[in-house]
């Protein structure tokens, strides 16, 4: 490591640039995360979800129900039957017993069908009916290949859930995090992106020092995030299907907590290049900086509103972290907690009426901070809980939080009534963001 200090910066980049590619090739892939669902809704609506028949050549190429199944089960909101309970198991509206579903107490039916269509060509059919009323409530034929039937049968659970509860579903939105697994003697750090069930994980980028922050933009193409990569905070942007990126800010002193504005033309940064902490906003068009506060404090965590009118950010001007807001064209920081010592990383529900935060006391929990009437709710008991991310339909907030002395990821519903917990048996996992729609 001392030997790396003396190397002239670009021979450091091509030294990092190398390493990077030797851990690509040789690290194994990181764990599919396993959700486990801690505590459950009551009241959750009873929905059958019968295995699909299968029309093709060799076995079935994917349980579509089970992962169904699953999707509606993590969301709390649904308590589907397991399949051992199911008195009979039809496939065509013809053979379905409408008693004996009501005899279960069920609510829903979903029934479906996969057809093997051409050479690596699906089609997948499906109906939800009302099982009191008897009637059909949807039915859809989605076309997809053997990669894609996952992400099918989350589609199908999306349109179930908007259509029962009248929300949009977010089962095929994605997460990103970061994992820390010890290799060689010391600490690899990667930049995961996954299925929201955990399934699919796709690394974007491996390295031997730190990355963190990692922040989805609008439309879901990119990732900022922060890298040490020279030994020093730099942000970078990286497009993901290409896997190009561009270095945003690697000023002198902190480069961090990078916030995509609502529209994706300006990120919100951290930067201490004029001495504290402060937020700053940069045009990605024009590639000019702008500052937008400035005190002796430190300014951080810079979260955007959904409609790009003020940002919340976290300082300690007033002698502990707490959170304040801010125009996003400049103007006087208002504070908005006054509920305990510490409250940080705060970010905005996607209608933009609440604030999900770290609010410490007994630990750290996850709490809600309601804008209107300024109540604040822990959603969470600690005691280590931090980086809350809301899912994009505003349901479930994703966060951090250690479990047996090990970094796991967890989510809680904006109620608090459900509670999960995204376990991988290798490695630390951090920083969650989950993506929009």
């Amino acid at each position: 490591m001392k030997r790396l200090k003396l190397l002239s910066p670009v021979r450091q980049l091509c030294f990092w640039l190398a390493w990077m590619s030797w851990l690509l090739v040789n690290l194994p892939a990181q764990a599919v995360l396993t959700i486990e669902i801690t505590r459950g809704a009551e009241g959750a609506v009873p929905i059958a979800v019968v295995p699909f028949a299968w029309h093709g050549s060799g076995p079935k190429p994917l349980a579509i129900a089970s992962v169904i199944q699953a999707d509606l089960a993590r969301s709390g909101r649904f308590n589907p039957l397991p399949e051992a309970d199911m008195l009979t198991k039809p496939t065509e509206l013809i053979d379905i017993q409408w008693n004996a579903w009501r005899a279960l107490g069920q609510d829903y039916l979903v029934i479906g069908r996969v057809a093997e269509t051409g050479p690596d060509k699906y089609e997948v059919k499906f109906f939800l009916y009302d099982v009191y009323k008897g009637q059909q409530l949807a039915g859809y034929r989605l076309p997809s290949r053997k990669k894609e039937l996952r992400r099918t049968a989350h589609r199908i659970s999306d349109i179930i859930y908007e259509k029962i509860t009248g929300q949009p579903g977010a089962f095929t939105t994605r997460i990103a995090y970061i994992t820390v697994k010890e290799q060689g003697g010391r600490r690899i750090y990667r930049l995961q992106v996954a299925d929201a069930d955990g399934y699919n994980p796709r690394t974007v980028v491996v390295s031997p020092e730190p990355l963190m922050s990692p922040a989805w933009s609008p439309d879901g193409k990119r990732l900022a995030y922060v890298s040490y990569e020279q030994q020093k905070p730099a942000i970078f942007v990286q497009t993901l299907a290409t896997g190009k990126r561009e270095k945003i800010a690697s000023f002198p002193g902190i480069n961090g907590a990078p916030a995509w504005a609502p529209d994706g033309s300006h990120l919100a940064l951290t930067l201490s290049k004029g001495g504290s902490p402060d937020i700053y906003i940069y045009n990605l068009t024009t590639r000019k900086l702008r500052r937008l506060t400035r005190s002796y404090a430190i300014d951080t965590e810079p979260a955007w509103s959904p409609d790009g009118k003020r940002l919340a950010f976290t300082s300690d001007r007033g002698g502990s972290p707490q959170i304040y807001t801010i125009p996003a064209q400049g103007g006087k920081p208002r504070r908005l907690t006054f509920e305990g010592k510490y409250n940080a990383r705060a970010v905005f529900s996607p209608d933009g009426r609440h604030l999900a935060m770290v609010h410490g006391g007994k630990g750290y929990r996850i709490a809600l901070l309601d804008l209107e009437d300024g109540l604040l709710t822990v959603l969470t008991s600690g005691p280590l809980d931090e980086s809350p991310s809301f899912a994009p339909n505003g349901s479930m907030i994703l966060y951090a939080t250690q479990d047996q002395g090990r970094g796991q990821l967890a989510a809680v519903s904006v109620d608090g009534r459900v509670h999960q917990r995204l376990k991988t048996e290798v490695g630390d996992v951090r920083e969650p963001a989950w993506s929009p729609f």
